[in-house]
Order: structure tokens, then sequence, then C-alpha cells
């Protein structure tokens, strides 16, 4: 099954990102609401992967990191994205988390038609929020971006690219540049996102593990 790289830059919404959104050319593709909830274990066997199982609209994703970029890329705009394989295939996002939680027992598998698979692997809900999200796209192609606002209070912007497993990663990084650009946006930190801080707010210890072993 073909997978996607999804490639992002996160950036802080002011009161002026509507108005230069207009400007640039974008065209509004509606607006939505989605309710988030992510697993994991007591012991953080995804999460200290830097693996996210999320449910969304009763439909299961495992989004796990990429390879890095070598070093002759770009640093700064690699720097400024995050790169993820995004998995909706439930068989294979139980063979990822069966990997990370160690479980070796290759003769009795958890059923794909009800969740037993949770129990098993002792996997419970660790965050969850509601998101409305208002979606843009570009005349550069295959750009999207998006402007959420989660139910804790956090506003922010995401510059998207949906790169083919195997694809040019890095064509995808100059868009998300070139669009960064006619945004007006500056700087080189990379912005937090929104379960980085849900996390802080909510799941200190859990944010501070993370943030130990550089994962946020």
């Amino acid at each position: 099954m073909q997978m996607s790289v999804e490639v992002e830059r996160k950036f802080l919404c002011n009161a002026d990102t509507l108005k230069t959104l207009e400007e640039i050319g974008a065209v509004c593709v509606g607006q939505r609401q989605f309710h988030d909830e992510y697993f994991d274990t007591a012991e953080f066997h995804l999460t200290l992967r830097d693996m996210w199982l999320r449910k969304r609209k009763g439909c299961w994703e495992l989004k796990c990191p990429t390879a890095k970029l070598d070093g002759s890329e770009e640093q700064r705009d690699a720097a400024l994205c995050t790169r993820y394989k995004e998995i909706t295939d439930l068989p294979e996002i139980h063979l990822r988390v069966r990997e990370a939680v160690g479980d070796e027992d290759m003769e009795t598998c958890p059923s794909l038609e009800d969740e037993s698979w949770l129990r098993r692997w002792k996997l419970a809900c660790f965050a969850e929020f509601t998101t409305v999200r208002r979606s843009f796209t570009l005349q550069e192609e295959g750009v999207q971006v998006d402007l959420d606002q989660a139910d804790f209070g956090y506003h922010v912007g995401e510059i998207e690219v949906l790169v083919p497993e195997g694809g040019d990663v890095q064509r995808a990084m100059e868009k998300i540049s070139r669009t960064a650009q006619q945004l007006g946006l500056s700087g080189d930190k990379r912005i937090e996102g929104k379960m980085t801080v849900y996390l802080k707010t909510n799941r200190p210890e859990h944010y501070a593990r993370l943030l130990k072993e550089q994962i946020l």
C-alpha cells in the first residue's frame, strides 16, 4: 500500500494572517471540526520512538518519523519542517505497534474487527482534544495552509505538502519555504505543535520525558 510523507512547517497565527493569505491568492476550501484521541502505553513505548497513534472520526492513523536528511540538504529548511509517514492501513499499524511494544508472540493476532488490541498492548488514551480547522490552497502546486484552533486555547498555522513515499522531500521543503516567505514568516525556531502545548499543560511528566529524549 502506497504511503505518503507529510512535510509540514508550523507558524503562529496573528490578526493579519487571513488578510495575508487573501493577498497572496489563497483560496479557502472549507472549515471542519474533528476530535483526536492519542494512545500510548504507560511506559511511552510509542511516543519515545516519535510514533503517534491517533484515532480520528473512527479511523486509526499512525504517524512515524522518516529518515533524517543527509548533510547535503538545506539544513535551515529541514530544521523548521517536520516529516512523518502517515500509515492508515490497520494491519500495518498493528505490525508497527506490536514491534514497538515488544510483543514477540506472533502465534496469536489481535482481531482487527474490534479494539481488543488496545487492551492486549496496554494502550490507553493520553491526550484528546477538538480542533476547528480552516484550510486554504495556494497557487504553489500541492501546498495547503491550515489554520487550527484547538479547544484548549492554542492557535497555530501549518504549511503542508504531501509527498509519495520515496518522493522529493527537498522539493516539498522548497515549496514550503517559498510559501513561508510569501506569508512574511521569519525566524529559525520551530514552532510548537498542538500536541506539544497540550502535553506541556496537561501531561507535564510525559512532556518532560519526551523533551529529555529530544522527541519534542
